[in-house]
């Protein structure tokens, strides 16, 4: 058993997919506690009086729950996936709003996409992360997916308070072209992405966003450009993780 594991199970962690109504409504109940009520972010179906964050990719999705058994069933985290068909009758996929997918697109890789990660304040930095990921994991040998994808998300609409951590990203983990999306919008040119800045690494790394940290754990790698989401009140990159080059340690944890 990993640590994680023993952690989860000590703790009364699970994961599982949402079933019914009333758990994708606690689904939306939790974005909307971080999203909205922590991040300030906003959207045309976001239900104020309900406190559901929702969007139209939701009804051709799949969502993955962490649960705290301990604490009555509390809904603690989510992770939303779509595979192909859900994109197709959904018009696209989400991320496609924000970059350009015609390099992954034409692949003739499975593509799976992830998004609305989040997890209450008093799970993260524990298990709750990884459990999420490893419900992921599950879904990944299910579909026989071999490219997983989708934007991560820093904190507030000023990229500029975030430019030495992109400008790493872009310097040290940069998708190859034939992964590589780009940004529809850019916020920053190539030269401002070469810049070295005054940070050390380990600076730079400890303002990660912890989403960006575990796909580069995996051996993700990132696309061109960052994109501003004022609606959402985040400035966003996309990560692109290439399930066949994920090391062979992360993947036995992943799949223990």
């Amino acid at each position: 058993m990993t640590r994680e594991a023993d952690q989860s199970a000590r703790s009364g962690l699970i994961v599982r997919e949402a079933r019914t109504p009333e758990e994708l409504r606690a689904v939306f109940a939790l974005r909307y506690e971080v999203f909205v009520a922590e991040m300030g972010g906003d959207g045309p179906m976001v239900d104020h009086d309900a406190r559901q964050e929702r969007d139209r990719f939701d009804a051709f999705a799949r969502h993955l729950m962490l649960i705290d058994t301990g604490a009555g069933g509390r809904v603690a985290g989510t992770f939303r996936f779509m595979d192909q068909a859900g994109a197709d009758r959904a018009g696209g996929f989400y991320t496609a709003g924000e970059y350009d997918l015609s390099a992954l697109l034409t692949s003739g890789l499975r593509l799976l996409e992830c998004g609305r990660s989040c997890l209450l304040p008093d799970y993260r930095g524990g298990a709750g992360l990884h459990l999420l990921w490893q419900g992921l994991a599950r879904q990944v040998v299910a579909s026989g997916a071999q490219v997983l994808f989708g934007v991560a998300s820093f904190r507030g609409r000023d990229a500029g308070a975030h430019r030495s951590a992109i400008a790493h990203l872009h310097r040290a983990h940069l998708a190859p072209p034939r992964l590589r999306p780009r940004a529809l919008h850019p916020v920053f040119t190539d030269a401002e992405l070469q810049l070295e800045g005054a940070e050390t690494r380990l600076e730079v790394m400890r303002g990660m966003p912890a989403l960006v940290k575990a796909y580069l754990r995996l051996g993700g790698v990132v696309g061109e450009g960052a994109f501003v989401d004022r609606a959402f009140n985040t400035t966003d990159v996309c990560m692109v993780l290439e399930v066949g080059a994920i090391p062979a340690a992360q993947r036995a944890r992943l799949l223990a």
